[in-house]
């Protein structure tokens, strides 16, 4: 019974995160408990830990007296998110590279693939995926920093990854050739063992999105 409460807090968890991250819930918009229970077909005690769970990762801020908010967007919340990842993940690229041993090359070359191809379908005008090509872009950076042998940074990571996902889901527009082309590079450069020219590419890769992100605001 325990093991299968985990798993419906569990998949609350995940759905409303969904939601938040892929915009079906507004940023602002009130977490009513009553009428959430029976969308997400949850409980009101898992609901009010599953929120409070969220707020401690940033997506839900929880008011005493008021209830829960899915918590709202700013340009200035984007930019210290972006400027944040590129913090974390471009250490954690260097150490991977370094790291990373054929496993590693394997995992990183078949994520690369499969988000090669569907960029190419992007840019071609088949937009109809969007979101198994936004999940091929978190498993490639995923991949290429999953060397680094830190579970804590990973962790963070994901969370600011999903923060910045969100900002892009928003104002959805596909930066085409160019991101291909970063993601290449990066791609190249870390089976090149060249971590630093890696990182580079990373960097400017993140602030051209956010640049990008920032003007369809």
């Amino acid at each position: 019974m325990e093991k299968q409460l985990s798993t419906v807090g569990s998949s609350t968890y995940e759905k409303i995160k969904h939601d938040i991250i892929f915009g079906e819930l507004a940023p602002g918009s009130k977490l009513k408990l009553d009428v959430i229970k029976t969308k997400y077909e949850a409980s009101v005690s898992t609901l009010r830990e599953t929120l409070n769970r969220l707020a401690s990762e940033g997506f839900v801020l929880a008011e005493e007296q008021r209830g829960f908010f899915v918590t709202k967007v700013s340009k200035e919340d984007l930019t210290e998110v972006a400027k944040l990842r590129v913090l974390l993940e471009c250490h954690a690229l260097k150490t991977s590279v370094e790291n990373g041993d054929a496993d590693w090359e394997g995992n990183l070359v078949a994520a690369h693939h499969k988000l090669q191809l569907m960029e190419k379908k992007m840019i071609s005008g088949d937009s109809s995926e969007k979101e198994t090509w936004k999940r091929y872009d978190w498993e490639f950076h995923l991949a290429v920093i999953q060397a680094c042998n830190s579970r804590n940074l990973l962790e963070l990571h994901s969370t600011l990854y999903d923060k910045y996902l969100r900002y892009q889901m928003l104002v959805l527009t596909f930066r085409g050739d160019e991101a291909a082309q970063e993601h290449h590079k990066i791609f190249q450069a870390a089976l090149d063992r060249n971590a630093s020219g890696a990182a580079d590419i990373l960097e400017e890769h993140i602030l051209n999105g956010l640049e990008h992100t920032l003007a369809a605001m």
